[in-house]
């Protein structure tokens, strides 16, 4: 009777067992997920970014912890963590759900994981509007997919790709680390177009063309038409010149929807205000 009682425990022991040690397993192995290089993803396969150049990335964004850092097709997670240990927020949008848990895991291990989050879906359907930073490793077409959508975001904002370009959206900045190269735009504000101001002198008109951040044009005042010349676009920042030696004018402004205000200095002398309206075509 003893024999058959501890046969039975035994048979119960090994039933229980048989129950845990697969799910024990299946955790373990989902824990220990690792990603191998050039393993198909949905629209590209992964390679990782060295470390190297993901500082060099985000160096050439000047990434603050005032920043929100979204990273589309974030892979293993790594510039997300990278950007979160320098105070900012981050979010990777990834499809591999794999990929996903694995980069919370990383961002857990690496004491960032209240900054670092991941979304698991398209980069396609993500919103990544409120972005400060945009980084990318993506291919030249998905790269020209989701263009229209940066274009549209604030100006400023600022936008780092690793080895790809976006055609001719000429990059700000590039740099180079180990024969592998980083390139960065500003997303610029919209000022083609003409825009009106008084002057003591009379109305003064600054009639702009543009190609992304590329802007030329000519200013009317005084009843005398000059050509505008080093003008610059960074962002919402506008400055040009016109005139020439002691005569020049400098002006620098800030671009804000519909108006420009900056300041006008010509020689050493005081900045004078002026504020720019955007005239919409008749």
């Amino acid at each position: 009777m003893r024999d058959r009682i501890q046969a039975v425990l035994l048979i119960i022991s090994l039933a229980l067992l048989a129950a845990v040690v697969p799910a024990g397993v299946n955790a373990q192995q989902k824990q220990q997920y690792q990603p191998s290089v050039g393993q198909p993803g949905k629209d590209v396969i992964w390679v990782p970014t060295p470390e190297e150049l993901i500082a060099a990335m985000l160096d050439m964004a000047k990434v603050t912890p005032n920043d929100y850092v979204v990273d589309l097709g974030s892979g293993d997670g790594r510039i997300v963590i990278a950007a979160a240990k320098r105070g900012a927020r981050a979010l990777g949008v990834e499809f591999n759900p794999d990929m996903v848990e694995l980069s919370r895991q990383s961002a857990q291990k690496a004491g960032v994981a209240d900054k670092a989050t991941y979304l698991n879906g398209d980069i396609f359907d993500a919103d990544f509007s409120q972005a400060t930073v945009v980084t990318m490793y993506l291919l030249p077409d998905l790269n020209m997919r989701l263009r229209p959508k940066i274009l549209a975001m604030k100006p400023g904002t600022r936008v780092v790709t690793h080895a790809f370009t976006m055609e001719d959206w000429e990059p700000d900045q590039s740099t180079n680390v180990e024969g592998r190269t980083a390139y960065l735009w500003i997303v610029p504000a919209e000022v083609a177009g003409t825009w009106t101001w008084q002057t003591p002198g009379g109305p003064a008109e600054l009639a702009l063309k543009q190609t992304f951040q590329k802007i030329e044009g000519s200013l009317r005042m005084n009843g005398k038409e000059q050509v505008v010349q080093d003008a610059k676009l960074a962002g919402d920042q506008i400055s040009f010149a016109v005139g020439a030696g002691s005569a020049m004018t400098l002006y620098s402004g800030r671009v804000n929807k519909s108006w420009i205000t900056g300041t006008a200095r010509t020689g050493t002398g005081a900045g004078v205000k002026w504020a720019a309206e955007h005239r919409l075509p008749r």
